[in-house]
């Protein structure tokens, strides 16, 4: 994906909360109230996702591979292959809903990157695009325009604003995709045959491919200091969660406004679980699941977020929106992001990154690192497109999915070369007060329609980038995935997302100590008489193929 797409509100389509099942992940995640049919495991089972085939670009200074390991460039690579042909427009207008999370783009007629990608797609490709302001903007956009029958041709589905009655909305408004791009048949479109099939399962409701995947970072979630911070106590290495606590103490400064973490608590719990040894989402053994909430790691790791409260180590005001500023200014240690939204801040801003691997909390500990789901939602198409224009359609989210090292991406990322961008001495690319103005404010939004794999490409900080690469491979050895990852739950479908911000909640309480720990689990009974034993029931017969 374009590493321009930078929210904060991602991190649970990558990390700790997560989407509960892959194949059915949009719908948890978007907290759907829909009625999914029976029979969604059998049908997805049955289901050929899109074929993969690995595009054939410049080759990656350091190799990414299928485990998650992202390509790394150190420089922009000298020769670029052209992905598409031709344009992939007919003349058409072209409308679809997306939405950005940085500053609103120029309108068309005074941006001259979008004036560009009209003639580039051949098409007019005229985006209603929603600015994220923080109070459900997209969703209520998207259902104003569902309610009004005036549906764009494109529309993006993302994983995590509340989108409801999905599977019924999709049967009614939207095509079925799979005749275009299950098996073989998406070699038709390159680019999207290059999309990870991890990615793919994300766009499967009941056994149909309903969009385009929005591909997105394998990696999870990670913990990011600033090393200068911790340098005064040896820097951020540790031998325990005391030790971390202990030496957290040591740097908190409340007089001098300088404190350890930021106050996204849940966050942080899920980043102490992973020091426990607590499962990513569910743990199979013996086919038997046991989520997460119910492992006494994770517990432990809520007992430690508590006691890392009392201490102050948490940034007081729980509403701080400058996270990044005070990082680069030294004020705050650390901070929990999803793994490309910490590619852009390393772009963003100069302060000394590292990041905190999971160690062992106590003696004996197995620390984890939970690994995401490589997506962020699917785009679908509407139903009253025909069959030529479904293919065209297609063919442009195709160009918009060029991956890194093409012609194609060159464009998307960075614009018009001598207008958005130049090429330093060295190669790198160096955007323009144009390109910073149009280029990077128009590719957020073109990429939550669609994006290429990810990759990691730092301008002027190569060393910066092949440190990160080294980071992931160190993750990757102790990585795990959630085991009910491709499978289905009605009830996860349903009830998932309200019943996770229940326990998000309970745990915020416990931690601002508004509650007492025993509250935990009172909302863990909760949990699981509401819905979360049923889950269990139906992930365990679909693991087990029935």
């Amino acid at each position: 994906m374009s590493t321009h797409i930078s929210r904060r509100g991602f991190m649970g389509a990558a990390g700790i909360a997560g989407l509960t099942a892959a194949g059915l992940t949009s719908l948890t995640a978007c907290g759907s109230g829909a009625t999914v049919s029976k029979g969604g495991a059998k049908a997805s089972a049955k289901l050929k996702l899109p074929a993969y085939v690995p595009a054939q670009t410049a080759p990656a200074d350091l190799a990414g591979n299928a485990a998650g390991l992202d390509a790394t460039y150190l420089r922009y690579p000298k020769k670029l292959t052209r992905s598409v042909a031709k344009a992939p427009g007919d003349g058409s207008r072209i409308t679809a809903l997306t939405e950005t999370f940085t500053t609103p783009a120029p309108p068309q007629g005074k941006n001259g990157y979008w004036q560009e990608l009209n003639k580039r797609l051949g098409a007019q490709f005229d985006m209603t695009i929603v600015v994220d302001q923080g109070v459900d903007a997209y969703l209520t956009k998207f259902n104003a325009m569902m309610a009004s029958g005036d549906i764009p041709d494109l529309v993006w589905f993302p994983p995590n604003q509340g989108i409801q009655r999905v599977p019924e909305l999709l049967d009614a408004k939207f095509h079925d995709l799979t005749p275009y791009l299950s098996g073989d048949v998406v070699k038709k479109y390159p680019n999207l045959a290059n999309l990870p099939t991890t990615a793919w399962k994300t766009a499967v409701i009941n056994g149909k491919i309903r969009g385009v995947t929005v591909a997105y970072g394998s990696m999870g979630q990670v913990y990011v200091v600033n090393e200068d911070y911790w340098k005064p106590v040896g820097g951020a290495a540790f031998t325990s969660a005391e030790d971390f606590l202990a030496k957290g103490k040591e740097l908190l400064d409340a007089k001098r406004n300088k404190y350890v973490l930021e106050p996204a608590y849940v966050n942080h719990v899920g980043m102490f679980g992973q020091w426990f040894g607590a499962p990513s989402g569910w743990r199979l053994e013996g086919g038997k699941l046991t989520h997460m909430y119910e492992t006494e790691e994770y517990q432990e790791a809520l007992a430690f977020g508590v006691k890392v409260a009392k201490a102050g180590l948490f940034w007081p005001d729980p509403n701080l929106s400058t996270t990044m500023e005070k990082m680069a200014q030294g004020t705050l240690g650390a901070y929990v992001q999803s793994f490309p939204s910490f590619l852009v801040d390393v772009k963003n801003y100069d302060f000394p990154f590292g990041i905190i691997p999971p160690f062992a909390a106590t003696s004996g500990a197995k620390p984890r690192y939970s690994m995401g789901y490589g997506s962020v939602g699917y785009t679908a198409i509407n139903k009253k497109a025909d069959d030529k224009r479904v293919r065209m359609l297609l063919g442009v989210l195709d160009y918009l999915a060029a991956p890194f090292g093409t012609e194609e991406r060159l464009f998307l990322d960075n614009g018009i070369e001598g207008t958005h961008f130049t090429h330093a001495a060295n190669g790198d690319i160096k955007l323009t007060p144009k390109g910073n103005a149009e280029a990077v404010t128009t590719a957020m939004p073109l990429a939550f329609l669609a994006a290429g794999p990810e990759y990691i490409y730092l301008p002027g900080k190569s060393e910066l980038a092949g440190r990160i690469h080294g980071w992931q491979q160190e993750l990757l050895k102790i990585s795990q995935t959630n085991p009910t990852s491709g499978h289905f739950s009605d009830t996860s479908t349903s009830k998932s997302a309200s019943l996770t911000t229940a326990m998000s909640d309970c745990q915020k309480d416990i931690i601002a100590g508004r509650k007492p720990i025993s509250a935990y689990k009172e909302e863990l009974r909760k949990w699981r008489s509401g819905g979360g034993d049923k889950m269990r029931a139906e992930f365990e017969a679909s693991l087990a193929g029935k």
